[in-house]
């Protein structure tokens, strides 16, 4: 790929209700620490290095960040990291936040949030973020089994104001009837990526686009490797043959790829190294052939 400076806005828009977004955006996951994600031997990130990768990220064209208060180590917080980095926001900027599990002080995780305990995971965003509403709040889902009371409390938020725009994270496709009957949902947020999704997951992201829904992946690059991110030394040959083809790597063959299964899939990779920012964004302006994604996608292992 070339050495100019990428720009988010590369691989194109889409509307999350009233607020358009890059389809290139970021994912504040791994920000806060070195090591797996939520892992018990994680370290924090430096901090003036996450908030410059952060600022960095707005410089290049990105304005949609997707977080949430369970983000945090020892010493980070993903949301207050956003706050310290970027505000006062931009006009712009588009931050998505989800709720529904909850996170002790030291990193266990007591059970899934009650409908009546959404109020309270909402505000608590709202307050490390320092604003007086989220912009979407996505309702993390935890099994196939219903939603509706939980999607009706934060409907009810939404009313007041605390929230403009509900989506859902780790859903079935019943689900996403069921929230949409109680209110209007703006994006879908599932595991989605090259060798790395769900029996289901077409289904769910044609469901989307004819809804008008967008889709955003997680894990798009770290694939098995999910919260521990990439296993860089077990790529596919198939997948390597195309990154030397374009001068790329890997991963912005991922991002490519997961751009490229519609016009309403969005990106979110997440990092806390300046270079690698860099090249999550690059990576929107790549173009697969039609015979490249079409390897990439007999790559696919679905399963439950």
């Amino acid at each position: 790929m070339t050495s100019e400076t990428p720009d988010a806005a590369a691989a194109g828009t889409w509307q999350l209700g009233d607020l358009t977004v890059n389809r290139i955006g970021f994912g504040a996951m791994r920000l806060t620490q070195n090591g797996a994600a939520f892992g018990d031997d994680r370290g924090p990130h430096d901090r003036d290095r996450a908030i410059a990768v952060l600022r960095r990220a707005v410089e290049l064209g990105v304005n949609h960040i997707d977080t949430a208060a369970f983000y945090f180590s020892p010493l980070r917080s993903a949301n207050e990291l956003i706050n310290r980095a970027l505000a006062p926001y931009a006009d712009d900027l588009v931050i998505t936040t989800k709720v529904g599990p909850s996170r002790g002080p030291g990193g266990d995780w007591p059970a899934w949030a009650r409908p009546e305990q959404l109020r309270g995971q909402v505000e608590e965003n709202i307050r490390q973020l320092g604003r007086d509403h989220l912009d979407v709040v996505n309702l993390r889902v935890n099994g196939p089994a219903p939603i509706g009371e939980h999607v009706g409390a934060l409907a009810e938020l939404r009313k007041e104001g605390l929230t403009r725009h509900l989506g859902l994270s780790n859903v079935w496709p019943d689900q996403i009837a069921e929230a949409r009957a109680i209110a209007p949902i703006v994006c879908v947020q599932n595991r989605y990526g090259v060798g790395e999704r769900r029996a289901d997951s077409e289904d769910i992201l044609r469901t989307c686009g004819e809804l008008g829904i967008a889709f955003v992946p997680f894990y798009a690059i770290a694939a098995g490797g999910r919260e521990a991110g990439a296993d860089l030394t077990a790529e596919h040959e198939a997948l390597l043959d195309i990154a030397r083809a374009h001068d790329a790597s890997p991963a912005q063959v991922r991002l490519a790829w997961t751009l490229g299964r519609g016009p309403h899939v969005l990106a979110i990779p997440g990092t806390g190294d300046p270079a690698h920012l860099e090249a999550n964004v690059a990576a929107g302006a790549l173009r697969l052939t039609e015979d490249e994604t079409r390897r990439l996608t007999a790559l696919g292992r679905a399963d439950g």
